[in-house]
């Protein structure tokens, strides 16, 4: 990281610059976790629906509120739809609506789910 001031008559001004490199490779911005992006038993917690204001509701109906936690638990042999655990009821969805649940960041020290 370097930074550098500009002095005007007025007030100064900084620039920071922030090198995206780590050791040699570079890294991505962080995208959003999604309900897609989970794996069979990993918990996550839910932070927003980008989805149609109909869809969303339905699925709120469901038990995919924000601050709930959801559980992948086993799809259909060609991968779709996928069973969620959530608020004590199993939910199918398919691919595409799950990868609009957008998941809050991981806590430090978040534990697995188990698998029943």
């Amino acid at each position: 990281m370097t930074c550098s001031t500009a002095s005007t008559d007025t007030d100064p001004m900084m620039q920071m610059s922030v090198n995206r490199e780590f050791e040699g490779s570079r890294i991505p911005p962080p995208s959003p976790r999604t309900l897609a992006g989970l794996k069979e038993g990993e918990s996550g917690i839910i932070d927003r629906l980008d989805l149609a204001e109909d869809v969303a509701r339905r699925l709120m109906e469901l038990g995919f509120l924000p601050g709930h936690v959801v559980v992948p638990a086993r799809s259909a042999p060609g991968g779709e739809p996928r069973v969620y655990r959530v608020d004590g009821s199993e939910v199918a969805l398919r691919r595409e609506t799950a990868a609009r649940l957008i998941l809050r960041p991981p806590a430090k020290g978040t534990a697995k789910a188990s698998k029943p």
